[in-house]
Order: C-alpha cells, then structure tokens, then sequence
C-alpha cells in the first residue's frame, strides 16, 4: 500500500513497525459543541482508512482523543454555569451520537487530555532537563524552539520564514517568538492540576503528544488529521515528542484536504457554517459519508445541495442495487455447474475486488474504490435476472456487500428483514392466491404508506424503498 507521506512530500510504501500490527493516532475533536462538516471529513477518511486496514489483516491500534481541557472550553463553561467536565461529558455523548449516523466505528481507545496529566508532566520534565522547555515569570512553561535542529519540517520550512508568516502575539517571557506553551499557570477561576511549576494545566500541544505515545508506542506508524493541524498542532507534536525521546515520533503523517462550502470557506461570519446536526436535520449522514468518499481525501472538496443530492441518488443507487441482488437469491435456482453464459458475470464481481484494492493501495484513493462499485453494479443490473443461478447472484451480492463494508457504507438493514413489512406482503400474498384482490390492492397501499412500491414478478412480490 501506497501512503502520501506529508513529511516527505511523496508516496511511500507502507512498512508497519511491527509486521500485522497497525498503530494510528487520529486527532480527535475539543469537546465544546457540536462537531461540525469540516471536522466530519477526517473522521470519516480515518475511519475508513482503519477499516481497510483491518480488512487486509491488520492488527489495528486506533487511537482517537477528545481535547476536554482548553480556553474555548473554560469559556462555554462559564457562559453556562457549569464545570468544565460537565461540557465535556455533554459533548462526547453528542460526538458518538454524530460519529455513529455517520458510520464511523469506535476507536480501539479514546483518551481525554484531562486523564493523562501525569504522562504530560513526565514529557515536559524531560524536555526541561534537556534545555528544551523553560518556564516564564509568568508561571506558564514554553518549549525553546530554537533548541530542536528539526522545527518546521514537517511544513517544510525554516525557522525564519515560519516567523516573518506567522502572526504572533508579542508575549515578553518567551525567549523566542515561535515558541509555544506547554504549561499554562492557573488563572482564577479555572480548573488546574499540581505540578513542579505550580498548579496549571497542559497546552493543546502537548496533550497529543502524551496521549498518543502512551497507547502507541514512542514511535508508531501513522498520524493523522486535517491539513489545517500540520503547523503549528503537528509541527509541535514532532518537536515536543522528538526531543523528550530523541526517537522518531511517526513514520507516515496523512492530511486531509480542506471542505468549502458552495465555493467559500467556512466560517461562521460567513453564515455558511455547518454543524452535523445542522445536516442531519435534511439528509441521513450515511448520505455525508458517501459525499466525503467520492473525493480522494487529500483533495479539497466542495460542498453544496447539488453535490449533496448527487451523492444520495448515487447511494440509493447501491441501496437498490443489494436489495434487488437479495430478492434474486431468495427465488434464484440452485445449479451444480456455474453456466457458461455467468462466467463473465462471475468474472466481474472478481475484477470488482482487484480494481477496488488497487485503488485503495494507491493511498486510498476512495473515489476510484467506489468506481470499483459501481462498475460491479452496472454490469449486475445488466446480467443478473430470473433465470440466473444462485451461485451467480450470491458472488455479486457477497461482494457488492464486502467492498461497500470496508467503505462504511449500505450499513442499513435490508428492507426485507422489516417485520412489519413483511407481514403485510404475507397477507397481501394471501389476498392474491385467494383473489381477493380489494383486499390486495389496499394492503398495497398500506405498504406504500411505510414507504415501499410493491411489484409483482414471477417469482413473487419485489418490494423496492421509496426514497
């Protein structure tokens, strides 16, 4: 597998350090409102970048934090009344409640900041005792940039040119302008923890730092996030991690591309700013997830209603796709011999799951994977009837299903597993062989009113989800 490796500008083929082992760091959300569309996209990309992983074997180590202690979150929290880890037990339950419509698997562990203060002061002691970290008269603890020969190479540039872009606030106990707070003093009024520098508590950072190689390891394969957190939030994590352990901190950094909306950025003064919530009220997320999918995740990528529609009919595509290839097998007949005239059918569902992981391997390139699909889907709708074996038609629905898993996507149930749709087929069945058919003509409206058309075939009722 081919992974773009932000610190080296290039694809790399992927080694893990430990053969069938994969660890990842994911950067997780500050827990002080809703999540919104811009953080959906690396939770969706990294969680499906999990998912292939495993399906290719792979022991995997997902790490994914909540930042559930900084200066956004002491603010709501004092607008609100409340403490701060009262805000922030709220908002990972609203977390899991947008990341589970969304498809997104749970991490294998999902630490908060505020649980791993002793591992945060362990890194700054020893950054301290090396010249790395110093404390100001005002209390709070900086890192000495200028004291790690690597700063600034995971953007790719030099001390002097991150400072003369940077816009700093002019702060007279740093010794230098591109340094940055490891321990914050306490203020009144605020949360803080005992330390060797006084009661304080950790900067954003730092936290990452800690709480990534405590569950991984002091070097571990993979970090992630959105393009936005390369510099400063990476670029510190590899300075802080790098000179407390003298070790590589990564080997692959993966970014996302940005997401704007109808053409602009993102923003709030903008009025174009979305949480996912927001859009759940119109679309079902699995909707989202299946937009976020159809771009390679290093693209930058649009949103707006018309792209957003056009990802729901293609779902609804896959949707109708399974629940056809289901009512098939349920009536298809069994055979010994595969017939000739399937093999090419046959043959496709194998091309399908080649063409797929190629695309997948070529640092996962999801857009194309989903090409692998829908491929798979045209040639099924052509082939695949009545008259088609068993055999034939199980091979393509086995693995329509397994490519569109490994996605996160079709996770809804088949509409034929409905206990009250099906017990209104069976009367309606029972309307028609008795020819009652006022009564079989009502129970289809009955069924029309939950959602469904009613075709009669051949082989029976073909029940298809109105959407």
């Amino acid at each position: 597998m081919q992974i773009y490796n932000t610190l080296s500008r290039k694809k790399e083929e992927f080694v893990p350090i430990h053969p069938g082992k994969v660890g990842i760091y994911c950067c997780g959300p500050t827990v002080y409102s809703y999540i919104h569309i811009g953080n959906a996209r690396p939770i969706i990309v990294f969680d499906t970048l999990r998912r292939y992983f495993e399906y290719k074997g792979y022991d995997v180590t997902f790490v994914q934090n909540f930042t559930d202690i900084d200066d956004k979150m002491i603010r709501r929290a004092n607008e609100e009344g409340i403490t701060v880890k009262e805000l922030a037990d709220r908002f990972i339950t609203e977390y899991y409640h947008d990341a589970d419509a969304l498809g997104v698997e749970r991490a294998s562990i999902n630490p908060k900041a505020t649980e791993h203060i002793e591992e945060i002061i362990g890194i700054i002691r020893d950054l301290e005792e090396k010249g790395l970290a110093y404390a100001g008269d005002n209390g709070d603890v900086y890192y000495n940039t200028k004291g790690f020969a690597g700063y600034g190479k995971l953007c790719g540039q030099n001390m002097d040119d991150l400072e003369s872009g940077a816009r700093i606030d002019v702060d007279p106990n740093k010794r230098h302008p591109m340094d940055f707070v490891l321990w914050k003093a306490q203020k009144p009024g605020e949360p803080a923890w005992d330390s060797p520098w006084g009661k304080g508590r950790p900067g954003w950072h730092i936290e990452c730092s800690a709480m990534s190689m405590k569950y991984l390891g002091k070097t571990f394969d993979i970090h992630c996030g959105g393009k936005d957190l390369v510099f400063p939030h990476h670029e510190n994590e590899i300075a802080q991690s790098e000179g407390a352990t003298g070790k590589p901190f990564v080997h692959y950094w993966m970014h996302n591309g940005f997401i704007n909306i109808n053409n602009e950025k993102m923003s709030k003064s903008a009025g174009n700013f979305f949480t996912v919530r927001d859009i759940s009220a119109l679309y079902d997320l699995e909707v989202v997830r299946m937009f976020m999918l159809s771009a390679h995740y290093r693209s930058p990528i649009n949103f707006s209603d018309e792209l957003i529609e056009q990802a729901k009919s293609a779902l609804e595509r896959l949707y109708t796709a399974r629940d056809h290839y289901s009512f098939l097998v349920k009536n298809a007949k069994t055979v010994e011999v595969v017939p000739e005239n399937e093999m090419a059918v046959q043959a496709a569902a194998d091309e399908a799951i080649a063409h797929f992981e190629a695309a997948m391997d070529d640092d996962l390139n999801t857009a194309d994977a989903l090409s692998a699909i829908f491929d798979l889907v045209r040639t099924g709708n052509a082939q695949l009837n009545e008259n088609t074996s068993c055999a034939t038609v199980q091979k393509v629905l086995d693995t329509l299903v397994k490519l569109t898993g490994i996605l996160g996507l079709l996770s809804k149930k088949d509409d034929a597993e409905d206990a009250q749709l099906n017990e209104l087929l069976e009367q309606r069945a029972k309307a028609r062989a008795d020819k009652n058919w006022a009564e079989s003509d009502r129970l289809r409206e009955e069924i029309a009113a939950l959602g469904y058309t009613v075709k009669d075939t051949k082989q029976g009722q073909q029940v298809t989800k109105n959407h």
